[in-house]
């Protein structure tokens, strides 16, 4: 059954605990979404509330996709960029799919809708977002039409000894 996506939905408890719910639950299961595990919910609350003023401040949208239950499956935030130079692109930050959902092409239905959601605040020609390597993200992304454009060696550093490339991706819209 495909999600459900709606850009900008009403922040509310339910939204806030299921994105919690989500950031925590992927990062527990060893997903590359800003945190290395174990997490919970506390640990992950400040970011959660920068984002939340970044969109009260209008310079990020959130994309959310429900499963069949309304539960929150997928997000990904669209940031605006707030160089005067750069403003015909944006960043899609911390993708996320419930790891009880990986496998059924949420993964793909969430970048087809960040993608339209680009598509629909106008103006905006690029879609730029950055991976942690040795995950095979970078195979996934360029799956959905994102493209390789740089790659900073050894920038993420998950464990002393273990360095993982931060790899940068682009879509372009035009």
């Amino acid at each position: 059954m495909p999600l459900t996506f709606v850009v900008d939905p009403p922040v509310t408890r339910e939204l806030r605990d299921g994105l919690l719910e989500l950031w925590v639950d992927v990062t527990n299961a060893g997903g590359a979404v800003g945190f290395l595990p174990p997490v919970d919910r506390e640990q992950v609350r400040p970011e959660l509330v920068r984002q939340f003023a970044a969109m009260a401040e209008e310079r990020s949208r959130l994309l959310v996709g429900y499963d069949e239950e309304g539960r929150v499956a997928a997000t990904a935030f669209l940031t605006r960029n707030t160089h005067r130079l750069m403003t015909h692109w944006i960043w899609l930050y911390t993708v996320m799919v419930h790891p009880g959902h990986q496998g059924k092409g949420y993964g793909r239905e969430l970048m087809a809708a960040a993608e339209r959601a680009a598509r629909d605040m106008g103006g905006i020609e690029a879609i730029r977002l950055t991976c942690r390597g040795g995950l095979g993200l970078e195979r996934f992304y360029a799956g959905c039409g994102y493209k390789e454009v740089g790659r900073v060696p050894g920038a993420i550093r998950v464990a002393p000894g273990d360095d993982r490339d931060d790899v940068i991706m682009v879509l372009q819209l035009g």
